[in-house]
């Protein structure tokens, strides 16, 4: 229905974009870390999920993400939910080169990704992450994968409000991103988010 929006960041937070688009706020649920600018015009690239209860808006900072996006929900199991944690445990280009791989380990790094998901997204996905990593440019079979341009540093609280969001209780969310800051060494809420997300 909407291919992409451009306009003025009104707002954000964790999974979370607001854009004013002459004067009509869009409020757009996106991968956690996304890169995205802190304020100023962009263009979102967005995707429009209709329910019986819901209708809501996904967006993403380039068209290539928003493809890996509906490239998971064709997979059986895989809904708007799952897809959005896959795109925020891993970048865009970790997660088609996992997928090209075979490497099920490490979409199970994602928290709520087990075994029998991992092994139904590589089923169905493979030869089309393998397109992808091809017109991404996304080095294979290699510990070196072309990552997505980091996000501007977010903050602990952000990084916390993260893993709430997510369903973690506020207790555990704060002691997973202490644990995150010893490992990263770092308060960026993307390297913050994936470091607690993968463990």
């Amino acid at each position: 229905m909407y291919e992409f929006l451009e306009g003025e960041i009104a707002g954000r937070g964790p999974g979370r974009l607001v854009l004013d688009v002459h004067g009509i706020g869009f409020d757009l649920a996106v991968p956690l870390g996304a890169a995205f600018a802190e304020r100023g015009r962009v263009r979102v690239w967005t995707h429009f999920v209709v329910r019986e209860d819901a209708h809501k808006l996904h967006g993403f900072p380039d068209r290539a993400t928003r493809d890996v996006f509906r490239a998971l929900l064709e997979v059986r199991g895989v809904g708007p939910s799952v897809a959005l944690s896959l795109l925020s445990g891993l970048s865009r280009d970790e997660l088609v080169a996992a997928i090209a791989a075979g490497d099920a380990k490490k979409l199970c790094t994602v928290k709520g990704i087990g075994k029998r998901t991992a092994e139904q997204i590589l089923l169905d996905l493979r030869d089309t992450a393998t397109r992808l990593a091809a017109e991404l440019g996304v080095a294979l079979g290699s510990a070196e994968v072309v990552l997505e341009p980091k996000a501007p540093p977010r903050g602990v609280q952000d990084a916390i409000a993260a893993l709430v969001s997510l369903g973690y209780g506020e207790t555990e969310a704060r002691a997973t991103i202490e644990k995150a800051r010893k490992k990263t060494k770092s308060d960026e809420l993307e390297k913050l988010v994936r470091a607690a997300l993968q463990g």
